[in-house]
C-alpha cells in the first residue's frame, strides 16, 4: 500500500500529461544543446535569446490543445514569459510545469564510449525546490549507445539503478517521475539489434524500479522507437517499427505503468510523426501512448523565428502546426495530407 502524502497529486498529474490526443514539449536543452540549434540560425546563445525562444514556443496561441506538459530547464523555471514566472503562465493555458532534474551523461570510467549520468548528489532538496517553484513532474535521462561489445551490463545496470533511486526521490517529493533510458539511434545496427537492446534495458529499468519500490502507477516511461540505426543499409517499414515496438512494450512494460512517451531521438519531424502514427493505429495497449518530442517540434518553428521579432507569428504556426499534427498522431489519426495544409 502507498503510503506517500502526496498520492492525489501524483495521481492527477498523471491524468493530466497523459490526456487523450495530448503530449509533451521537450524544452530542457542544456546550455551546449541549445547553443548547437542556435548556430543553426547564427543566433548567439544569450540568456536573453534564450528566454525570447522559450517565450514563442509557450506562448503560441492554442497551445495547451495539444501539448499536456512542458519540461523546463533549470534557467527557464526561473524566468518569465508575458509578465509572469513561466510555472505559473504554463499553468494559466492548461499545461503541467515539469523539470529536467539529471545533470548530463558523462564517461563511464572503464567503459570506452559509454555513459552514465549524474545528478543524485542534492536531488532530494533539488526536487523540493522545484516544487514550490511550480514543477508538478520530472524527468532524468539515461544513455545506453549500440556498438561493439556495448551496451554492457555495467552500463545498462548503473545508469537503471540512476533512474530507480532519482524515480523514488521525485515520488517522494510529489513529482511524477519521467524514466528515460534512451537507447541511441545513430549507428549501422539493426532493427533486432535495437530490439534487443531495448529489451535487455527495459527489464533493469523495471527490475531497479521495483526492487526500489517505485510506484510503478505514478510514473511514465520515455524511451525511444525501435528502430535501424541512422547507417544501417536495411531501413525498417513504418510497420515493422510499430509492430517491433509495441512487441519490445509488451515483453518488458508492466500494465501497471500507466503511459509511455517517445522520444524524437533525432528522427526528423515528419518522420517522427509518422511513426508515432502507424504505432497508434495498432490499437489498444495497456499504457496510454503519446509523445514527448523537442526537436521534432521545436525544429520547424526554430527555423521559422530566426532569433526576430518580427517572425513570431511565423515561428508559433509552424509549432502549432506540428503539435497538431502528432496530436492526431497519438490518436492514429494523422494523413501525410495535413502536412499540406
Amino acid at each position: 500500500m502507498n503510503t506517500n502524502s502526496h498520492l492525489d497529486t501524483l495521481e492527477a498529474t498523471v491524468r493530466a500529461l497523459l490526456a487523450p490526443g495530448k503530449g509533451l514539449l521537450a524544452a530542457d536543452e542544456s546550455f551546449p544543446s541549445i547553443e548547437k540549434r542556435f548556430k543553426s540560425i547564427s543566433l548567439p546563445s544569450t540568456e536573453e535569446n534564450r528566454r525570447a525562444y522559450r517565450d514563442m514556443l509557450f506562448t503560441t496561441p492554442e497551445l495547451g490543445q495539444f501539448i499536456s506538459g512542458v519540461i523546463l530547464f533549470d534557467e527557464t523555471i526561473r524566468q518569465k514569459v508575458a509578465g509572469v514566472l513561466v510555472p505559473e503562465y504554463l499553468v494559466s493555458k492548461g499545461m503541467v510545469p515539469g523539470i529536467k532534474v539529471d545533470l548530463g551523461a558523462v564517461a563511464l570510467p572503464d567503459f570506452k564510449g559509454e555513459k552514465f549520468t549524474q545528478g543524485l548528489d542534492g536531488l532530494r532538496e533539488r526536487l523540493a525546490e522545484y516544487y514550490k517553484l511550480g514543477a508538478r513532474f520530472t524527468k532524468w535521462r539515461a544513455v545506453i549507445t549500440i556498438g561493439e561489445g556495448m551496451p554492457s551490463t555495467a552500463c545498462i545496470e548503473t545508469n537503471a539503478k540512476a533512474l530507480a533511486v532519482y524515480a523514488g526521490l521525485s515520488q517522494e517529493a510529489g513529482l511524477v517521475p519521467i524514466v528515460e533510458p534512451e537507447v541511441i539511434m545513430n549507428g549501422p545496427h539493426t532493427l533486432a539489434r535495437c530490439e534487443d537492446t531495448i529489451h535487455l534495458t527495459l527489464k533493469s529499468v523495471f527490475d531497479s524500479l521495483i526492487v526500489n519500490c517505485v510506484t510503478l502507477e505514478q510514473m511514465i516511461l520515455k524511451s525511444g522507437m525501435v528502430l535501424s540505426g541512422t547507417t544501417c543499409p536495411q531501413q525498417a517499414s513504418l510497420d515493422e517499427i510499430a509492430w517491433a515496438t509495441i512487441r519490445v512494450f509488451r515483453r518488458t512494460v508492466p500494465a501497471a505503468v500507466p503511459g509511455i512517451v517517445f522520444l524524437s531521438g533525432g528522427q526528423s519531424d515528419e518522420l517522427a510523426t509518422e511513426r508515432l502514427n502507424a504505432i497508434a493505429k495498432l490499437g489498444p495497449a495497456p499504457w496510454a501512448i503519446t509523445y514527448s518530442y523537442g526537436r521534432a517540434l521545436q525544429a520547424p518553428a526554430l527555423a521559422a523565428w530566426q532569433g526576430k521579432s518580427a517572425n513570431v507569428a511565423d515561428g508559433q504556426k509552424a509549432l502549432h502546426k506540428r503539435a497538431k499534427c502528432n496530436s492526431l498522431a497519438a490518436l492514429g489519426q494523422y494523413t501525410a495530407d495535413m502536412e499540406k495544409a
